[in-house]
């Protein structure tokens, strides 16, 4: 284990401020969360009166003067007992379910706040993230809010004050005695769940992090089925996955001992605590200072005390366990998106449509640059493309106009607006894109083109189909558009998803349009009457195109050449091979391989 993830295991104590960020999840059902106090409230106070039911009935039970007069007696108080037992369960059920809807809704509003809060997060979180760990993180962290708004309020706080309250009925009834042994009691169990608490949180955090490390191994082996099997490395996978559950194995059986000792020491200290109330109480009942029914009130009080606390004792755990859940999850909230707008931005007007790249640089790294001072503009309606050899730097032009990244320096505008200053989704709005890796949700056919425009009707979806050369295709599938995609569109060809997602495209219609390589999975025919399909959609549209066969850009307005990061050519088709330079080489390269590929064929 790493000696990162060993520092986060050993910090100190967690961040109790928390409970100020969940106060408010807790107000938004003000009258409910009353109710419940009240019925909380009104259980306590017939949890209270159960011992001096039991201790009268005894007291009449064992009386020497009976008739049918005093007879009724017992039978009422055995009677009463039975009701306040009743209510006491009732109130507590009552209370549950209206704090029920309480915690389910906090649960609800912090999951979409944490999921929201994820989309907003910039790509450079998400690449360098772990989807099943952060997947567990959410699941574990909402729960553990779920357990603490609970219990922190329906258990710690009622059993506090029920305590206190028996430390008062006893010391006024019974005298100082009695009192001092659950007052020291009570407070060598908190005092000695509090420390042993602490010092195990480190294992409890251990074997979470384990948990998250090695469903993170495993779903990441499994999104990469293929690769995997490309390979022949499921050994090796599977050794992987193995050292995580080692390390799980270990984690969890600390985490085992250290519980084992915690509940050792709490089971001594209500034992040595009950066998010194029970020879107090019978040392004077045997002396005559006090009845049997006394006796029973004092056993009974002392069962009523070391239930609670001992269940405190499990709370507190879970709460401490819940807290080193919620961290993580508070954490991500924490975490400020590195691509931000200001909060008064104004909205993107889009006018004409033209598009300018000025002295744009940018680096992940400043000792590794990507791009260095990019100039070039993309007119209104015109069509833009940039070609390269691979590293150049292209696709990372199409990042920058969405703003997954911030340029280093320099600007990108749109209309005279700087992107930067402007709100991201409108932006986004603005743009639409298709590009070279398409993945697809495990959905519908027609869901995932819908996806382009979720507002859109069927037969808009239909249109769009229509024009991204997809009707043949479906037409052949069972069950049409119905048909299921699998996981990440697993179950459709390369080509296939690329049509999806120009179908995308198409269908949310944007005024500025990006090609990201957006025929490089089709063969020629496809790709042929795709091109004039996007010819004609992209027709009064400024479109961006990343190629990197030449011969579907060569009606372009303007073609941008890149080599490590920087421009080396600007122009038409026919300028640039007449400078006979980067572009020229390209040409006659692909032209080659081109003729070549036809000879094998023939």
């Amino acid at each position: 284990m790493s000696s990162r993830h060993a520092k986060n295991f050993n910090e100190g104590p967690i961040n109790w401020g928390i409970f100020k960020q969940l106060w408010p999840y807790l107000l938004e059902f003000k009258q409910r969360v009353a109710l419940a106090l009240l019925c909380l409230v009104a259980a306590k106070i017939a949890s209270i009166g159960l011992p001096f039911i039991l201790k009268h009935t005894v007291d009449e039970l064992n009386s020497k003067s009976v008739t049918d007069t005093v007879i009724l007696v017992p039978f009422a108080l055995v009677a009463a007992y039975g009701l306040l037992r009743l209510a006491n369960v009732l109130f507590g059920e009552v209370r549950d379910t209206l704090f029920g809807r309480v915690t389910e809704r906090a649960m609800r509003r912090l999951g979409l706040r944490v999921f929201e809060h994820l989309h907003a997060l910039d790509l450079d979180f998400h690449l360098n993230r772990q989807t099943g760990g952060l997947s567990r993180d959410m699941e574990r962290g909402t729960s553990g809010v779920s357990f603490l708004m609970r219990f922190l309020v329906f258990n710690i706080v009622p059993t506090l004050f029920e305590i206190a309250a028996v430390i008062g009925v006893l010391f006024y009834n019974y005298g100082f005695s009695f009192a001092l042994i659950i007052l020291l009691s009570v407070a060598a169990y908190v005092g000695f769940s509090i420390k042993a608490t602490d010092w195990r949180t480190q294992y409890v955090r251990e074997a979470n992090q384990a948990d998250s490390s090695s469903s993170s191994r495993a779903i990441d082996s499994l999104l990469n089925y293929e690769t995997v099997k490309y390979f022949n490395n499921e050994q090796y996978e599977a050794t992987r996955y193995d050292q995580e559950l080692a390390n799980w194995e270990t984690a969890r059986r600390k985490n085992r001992l250290s519980l084992f000792a915690l509940n050792g020491g709490q089971a001594a200290i209500i034992a040595l605590s009950m066998t010194s109330m029970m020879a107090l109480a019978a040392y004077q009942v045997a002396h005559g200072t006090m009845t049997i029914g006394d006796f029973v009130l004092i056993n009974a009080f002392t069962m009523q005390i070391f239930m609670p606390l001992n269940f405190l004792g499990f709370v507190y755990r879970e709460i401490r366990s819940s807290l080193a859940n919620i961290e993580n999850l508070f954490n991500l909230l924490a975490k400020a998106p590195k691509v931000d707008s200001p909060s008064d931005a104004p909205l993107l007007a889009i006018s004409r449509g033209r598009i300018e790249f000025k002295q744009v640089a940018f680096h992940y790294r400043p000792d590794r640059p990507i791009l260095k001072d990019i100039n070039f503009v993309i007119e209104p309606g015109q069509k833009v493309a940039v070609v390269g050899e691979s590293g150049a730097g292209k696709s990372t032009l199409v990042k920058l106009l969405f703003r997954f990244y911030d340029v280093s320096s320099g600007g990108i505008y749109i209309d005279g607006q700087n992107i930067r200053d402007v709100q991201q989704h409108t932006l986004r709005k603005a743009v639409g894109i298709v590009p070279q890796d398409t993945v697809l949700f495990n959905d519908s056919l027609l869901e995932n083109i819908r996806y382009g425009r979720p507002e859109a009707h069927d037969e808009e979806v239909q249109e769009a189909i229509k024009l991204a050369h997809l009707s043949e295709f479906i037409q052949s599938l069972p069950d049409g558009v119905n048909t299921q995609v699998g996981e990440r569109g697993l179950k459709l060809s390369g080509g296939e998803k690329q049509r999806v997602a120009i179908a995308r495209t198409i269908l949310k219609r944007p005024p500025i349009m990006v090609f990201d390589e957006a025929t490089s999975s089709l063969d020629s025919q496809s790709e042929q009457a795709i091109l004039q399909a996007l010819r004609e959609i992209a027709s009064g549209h400024s479109s961006l195109v990343i190629a990197h066969r030449l011969s579907t850009i060569v009606d372009a307005d303007n073609i941008v050449v890149m080599a490590q990061g920087a421009i080396v050519e600007q122009g038409n088709h026919q300028q640039l091979l007449a400078l006979n330079g980067a572009y020229a080489q390209l040409w006659h390269t692909q032209q080659k391989s081109q003729k070549r590929a036809m000879s094998m064929d023939s």
